[in-house]
């Protein structure tokens, strides 16, 4: 009998097939696909799949940009925004280490949770890293002494400042602003910080030094 006109030849039949059946095997191999049958891809090659901007900041930068993006926004909603409305320096210097505190230990500690990619991976930025409600004290307390050292450095700094300029000794050359105020609180935050890591890396040798490990 002869093949009807315009119908697939045989060979042509036989391609269709093996290509479907290769991609349905695609589709499968996609849908069964997890981290125990996937082969491991580098993270250098997995960069030039992600959308978004190719800046890639360090984790350490990362986390002292965010700290003092907090630390200045605080400056500036409870120092600035409230300054008019408190007459007194020193009810707004409580209210200033009282909104640091608060602001370290809801909203700045939860960010480093949140983009962390292991959890307690960003620990180390963190003063009290433990989710629990017992350090919204700590930090309220802890802030208060972190802002005593951001004073003391504005005091010493305008205190060269009028030194080298011979200006008037009760003048203040630098002002308190958002961006400066966020670079000192973080630094002292860093240094206390790192302070708190060295005192714990030398007690944990010295308790292995002495069981002889």
């Amino acid at each position: 009998m002869a093949r009807k006109k315009n119908a697939p030849a045989p060979r042509d039949e036989r391609r269709a097939a093996e290509y479907y059946k290769l991609n349905l095997k695609a589709v499968d191999d996609l849908v069964e696909a997890d981290v125990s049958n996937s082969p491991k891809v580098s993270e250098e090659e997995l960069r030039k799949y992600r959308s978004g901007p190719k800046l890639r900041l360090s984790e350490g930068l990362k986390a002292l940009l965010i700290k003092a993006w907090f630390n200045g926004a605080t400056c500036f909603f409870f120092l600035w925004g409230l300054g008019t409305y408190l007459n007194d320096p020193l009810d707004q210097l409580v209210i200033l280490g009282l909104a640091l505190g608060a602001v370290n230990d809801l909203l700045t500690n939860n960010v480093y949770r949140f983009y962390a990619r292991t959890p307690g991976a960003n620990d180390r930025w963190m003063m009290f890293p433990q989710p629990a409600f017992w350090t919204l004290p700590l930090n309220l307390v802890y802030a208060l002494a972190l802002l005593f050292c951001v004073v003391t450095t504005y005091n010493a700094v305008n205190a060269a400042l009028i030194h080298l300029t011979r200006a008037a000794s009760d003048s203040v050359p630098l002002g308190v602003g958002p961006i400066l105020f966020g670079v000192f609180a973080t630094a002292w935050d860093m240094i206390f910080i790192t302070i708190k890591h060295t005192a714990r890396s030398v007690l944990t040798d010295a308790r292995r030094a002495a069981k002889g490990e």
